[in-house]
């Protein structure tokens, strides 16, 4: 029996999951858990905005394989946490959120004009994977151990512990057992069975033309040998989710960039049998459906999935398999190198083919970079950050136009290097993303693309870098306007104009255009290093002092607000929120 607090509690079994970091802001009235984690040795890394450290610790979790941890205090602190939570739970991070609550006496239910109080744990149940209220210390710690169970259970997400203020700060005599993760919930991933594998390598090894599709599953499960493994095996085309995007080197002759949109659709419509390894096939996917996909009847599926709910949700499965992507990879190119994996001629004719188109494409979208005018083609940029920086940085696209631009222009050369809110499109995100990226990887460099809508949700953050030793780079596109609503609203109200002219004055839209701010000044005002460029011939110059200052940088990039508003592939953006036809 000891004195204890429920803070300590909490930061005791944390320290049991072999947790390092914790994000978020220090308030009074979880006292008891962050002076827990700070004498425990638990870094606790502060931003200016609770959204921003939920962005951090999904950041952070993808990208280091550990459960990522943020806090934040009852009331505001809570409402602000949200949008970051829900953006983290759509893109599938594992996150978990700690949060305070007014006492008891007072909350649960309210009574009633109750200071900084809302259903804190019912609107988190809505957005989250779980949650819920600690209703006594006693619970407390099985309460926690649900929390990491169901954590670690599925498709990763987030997960959510409220616990009232009395609780988390009051000394109570208590004898708690702190477990190790084993006794409590499953260390060891989901195997496939025997008969899965042989029936999989069947159906791909006698297929004339096999494809594989890797969702963010693979990623989550670290599986970049494998998948390449069993690619190569195959001589099967390889595509991606958006969020997947680089769990196959982009330098791999196997690797069809989602970039190419529509290649990816003619392979996924050539192939006569496919499998999707950790990928829910959902809109950003065209559903697993024609015209995008070929019919399933005419292409049996093998989906693989660690979510049981994924499998067949919207594309007929010929056979469902229940596993870890790692695991089930490995085990199927074991398979395939023993019993074969089939004929390998009209494979490689196809990927020929197929390389051939991603020539033309690239070729077509890279004469922009013929532009040399200032401002500069917004493509210049992706494609400088391309040549300045190493193939293991950390890339975070944010924005609407700004990161189709930095997809288009960039290349994904080693996995799981890339970071975006591919499934929220939420704006702002990637600057907490980045700099959850140098907490989690603190050898490599971080370099984040967005746009100057986007980072004006979050440029107080930049403080945040300076203060952790966090040598982010920001690049920022600027042309003072919501691009892609901008897009949007020109072809709503004038579309012939707009198609002849390519861009409508300030008062033939609504409220579509910002004023200036100044971002290389705005972060030398924060200690960070400034710099301003329009010309892209002084582009690379920029970026290499950026990269090479030794703390946060900020590179303000003047682009040419006309043609930052025609990114290449708008169209399919638009198409996607069509609904395809057929099974």
């Amino acid at each position: 029996m000891a004195d204890t607090t429920g803070g300590e509690v909490i930061a005791r079994m944390l320290q049991a999951e072999r947790v390092e970091k914790v994000f978020g802001i220090i308030d009074g009235t979880y006292f008891g858990f962050y002076s827990a984690l700070h004498r425990l040795g638990i870094e606790i890394v502060t931003p200016r905005h609770e959204t921003s450290a939920a962005h951090m610790a999904g950041a952070y979790a993808r990208l280091s394989g550990r459960l990522g941890v943020c806090m934040a205090s009852n009331g505001p602190g809570v409402a602000n946490l949200l949008p970051g939570l829900a953006v983290e739970q759509a893109e599938g991070n594992r996150v978990l959120a700690v949060t305070s609550a007014r006492r008891p006496g007072v909350m649960y239910p309210d009574r009633v004009g109750t200071y900084q109080c809302f259903d804190q744990q019912g609107t988190i149940a809505r957005l989250a994977k779980w949650s819920c209220a600690v209703p006594a210390f006693d619970r407390l710690p099985e309460i926690v151990r649900r929390a990491l169970r169901k954590s670690w259970e599925g498709r990763p997400g987030v997960v959510h512990v409220d616990v009232p203020e009395s609780i988390m700060n009051s000394r109570i005599r208590a004898d708690v057992d702190f477990l190790t993760a084993h006794e409590y919930r499953r260390v060891h991933a989901t195997a496939p069975s025997a008969e899965a594998l042989r029936r999989t390598a069947e159906i791909l090894a006698t297929s004339r033309l096999p494809l594989i599709h890797a969702g963010s599953g693979v990623i989550h499960a670290g599986a970049f040998e494998e998948l390449a493994r069993v690619a190569e095996l195959l001589h099967a085309p390889v595509t991606t989710s958006w969020a997947a995007r680089g769990a196959l080197s982009e330098d791999s002759p196997l690797a069809i960039p989602m970039v190419h949109v529509k290649l990816c659709h003619r392979v996924r419509n050539d192939a006569d049998a496919a499998l999707i390894v950790g990928a829910r096939v959902g809109e950003t996917d065209g559903w697993g459906k024609p015209p995008y996909w070929r019919r399933a009847a005419e292409q049996p599926t093998v989906q693989v999935d660690i979510d049981g709910e994924a499998i067949g949700q919207h594309r007929p499965a010929a056979l469902g398999v229940l596993a870890d992507a790692k695991l089930f990879l490995a085990a199927l190119a074991a398979e395939l190198e023993r019993r074969g994996a089939g004929d390998p001629a009209p494979r490689r004719e196809a990927l020929a083919r197929y390389r051939d188109q991603m020539r033309r494409d690239r070729e077509r979208w890279d004469r922009a970079l013929a532009e040399r005018q200032a401002p500069m083609n917004p493509a210049h940029v992706a494609r400088a950050c391309n040549e300045v920086f190493s193939p293991d940085t950390v890339q975070v696209a944010d924005g609407g136009n700004a990161a189709v631009w930095a997809m288009f222009y960039s290349k994904v050369r080693v996995p799981n290097t890339l970071l975006s809110t591919f499934k929220f499109g939420m704006l702002g995100a990637g600057v907490a993303q980045a700099l959850g990226a140098a907490v989690a990887r603190p050898g490599q460099r971080v370099v984040c693309i967005t746009g100057d809508g986007a980072m004006g949700f979050h440029p107080q953050e930049i403080e945040t870098a300076i203060r952790n030793r966090l040598p982010v780079v920001f690049v920022v596109l600027c042309d003072k306007q919501w691009g892609m609503v901008k897009m949007n609203q020109q072809f709503m109200l004038r579309p012939w104009k707009t198609l002849i002219m390519k861009s409508l004055g300030p008062e033939e839209t609504i409220k579509a255009d910002l004023g200036e701010i100044a971002f290389d000044k705005l972060a030398e005002a924060m200690g960070a290093h400034g710099e301003r460029v329009a010309d892209p011939a002084l582009l690379r110059g920029a970026l290499e002092r950026a990269r090479d200052a030794g703390r946060c940088a900020v590179v303000h990039v003047d682009v040419d607000p006309v043609k930052h508003l025609w990114a290449p592939g708008l169209i399919h953006f638009k198409k996607m929120h069509e609904e395809p036809s057929g099974r």
